[in-house]
């Protein structure tokens, strides 16, 4: 049992050993066309088959082969080290500066610096419109209004949201300032006409509403000018008399 063993490793070990083996046979016409087609040198074979068979190949082989473009790739390859330094050092370059241009639109400071103005004129704006109704505005004038505002207000989330410098940000908050300021402004000269409107209505109203006593105003001004009239007869002495009528005469 063990001999048969000891036979079966071996075979397998002399196969192994056999199918390891590499032969090595040189094939003269493969080397040449190789040859030929890759450095030019040496001549096509068996000459007979390539005259008859590819004879237009075997006129330009050599003429063609790929160590000439192999030679201009080179060339043009070391010309192109310059340019790429120029261009690695460009970009390089570029992209400091992409790194501060990224830092500085990340970082709104912008609205750090104009926060407090904004928001002042943005709270105004909501108690000026606040007030149209109390001024005796309609409520679809506070509702238009309402929408300026919200308008405002989503151009200052949006300016925050914005991927820009802090340069652009603060000329956009600027701007939304002053348009703010001006609707503010028009808005307090709305309010003001509603408030005079109102004053001359009520004043109207009340003047429509009065009654009129002619017999009061007439006593009244009878009164002042009897006392009117006293007070002249005070002033001549003996210099005039009255005849009972109210008519007065002085002596000259």
């Amino acid at each position: 049992m063990k001999w048969i063993l000891t036979t079966v490793m071996m075979m397998a070990v002399t196969i192994g050993a056999k199918a390891q083996y590499v032969t090595y046979n040189h094939d003269s016409p493969k080397m040449n066309q190789i040859t030929v087609g890759e450095t030019g040198v040496g001549a096509l074979k068996p000459e007979l088959y390539y005259t008859l068979l590819h004879n237009k190949y075997k006129k330009t082989a050599a003429v063609k082969n790929k160590l000439a473009f192999r030679t201009t790739a080179g060339v043009a390859s070391y010309q192109q080290v310059d340019e790429a330094e120029a261009i690695d050092s460009a970009l390089t370059s570029r992209a400091k500066i992409e790194a501060l241009n990224v830092a500085d639109r990340q970082v709104d400071l912008a609205w750090l610096a104009e926060k407090d103005k904004v928001e002042s004129q943005m709270r105004q704006f909501q108690k000026n419109i606040d007030r149209i109704l109390l001024t005796g505005g309609l409520p679809k004038e506070k509702e238009r209004w309402s929408d300026h505002y919200q308008v405002y207000q989503c151009a200052i989330k949006a300016t925050k949201d914005a991927y820009m410098p802090n340069a652009e940000r603060k000329r956009q908050y600027l701007q939304i300032y002053a348009d703010v300021s001006k609707q503010n402004d028009v808005l307090v000269k709305y309010l003001v006409q509603l408030s005079n409107r109102n004053a001359t209505k009520n004043l109207l109203s009340a003047s429509n509403n009065r009654s009129i006593d002619k017999r009061s105003i007439i006593s009244n001004a009878m009164s002042r000018w009897n006392e009117s009239r006293s007070a002249v007869r005070g002033s001549q002495g003996d210099g005039g008399s009255d005849d009972g009528n109210g008519n007065e005469s002085v002596n000259r």
